[in-house]
C-alpha cells in the first residue's frame, strides 16, 4: 500500500511562478506576445522600419494604442544557419532575451532575423547584440514619442 507520504507532488502545481520573485512582472513566453500568423509578419516588414546590429536586424513597427505589450517573431534561415540545432539555440536565446526585457520594450510588434552569418556561433555574442538593438529601439522610440 502506498502511503501519500511517496508519491510526487503534481508537476503543474511545483512550477507555478512567484511574481513576486520577479518584482510582479510576469516573464512568461505567452502566446500573446509572439507574431504567429503570415499576416502579422508581412505587415512589419510592409513597415519598413529596422534597426541593424552585427549579427541581427529588428523590423518594428508600433502597435494600436490600447494594446501596451511587445510582440515577437523571429526568421532564422537556413542559408546563415545550416544545422538546426544552432537555428534552434538562436531562437532560444532570442525568446530569452526578449522575455527578460519585454517589461522594458515599448508596445510595438518586433521581428528580429539573423543577417550574418556567426562563424562560429556564439549564444553570449548573439544575446549581447539583441540587447544593445533593444536600448537603440528604446531610445529612437522615446526620441520620436512613440510615434
Amino acid at each position: 500500500m502506498l502511503s501519500l507520504l511517496h508519491v510526487a507532488p503534481r508537476a503543474a502545481s511545483v512550477w507555478l511562478p512567484d511574481l513576486r520573485a520577479f518584482g510582479g512582472v510576469d516573464q512568461a513566453f505567452a502566446r500573446r506576445y509572439r507574431l504567429t500568423r503570415t499576416d502579422e509578419f508581412s505587415s512589419v516588414f510592409g513597415f519598413r522600419r529596422a534597426i541593424r546590429g552585427s549579427l541581427l536586424i529588428i523590423h518594428y513597427q508600433p502597435r494600436a494604442t490600447g494594446l501596451a505589450d511587445a510582440r515577437l517573431g523571429m526568421v532564422i534561415g537556413k542559408k546563415l544557419l545550416k544545422k538546426a540545432v544552432d537555428r534552434n539555440r538562436a531562437r532560444r536565446v532570442i525568446r530569452e532575451q526578449f522575455r527578460r526585457q519585454r517589461s522594458q520594450l515599448p508596445a510595438c510588434d518586433l521581428i528580429v532575423r539573423l543577417a550574418v552569418k556567426p562563424d562560429p556561433f556564439d549564444g553570449k555574442l548573439l544575446a549581447a547584440d539583441l540587447s544593445s538593438l533593444f536600448v537603440r529601439l528604446r531610445r529612437q522610440w522615446r526620441g520620436r514619442g512613440g510615434e
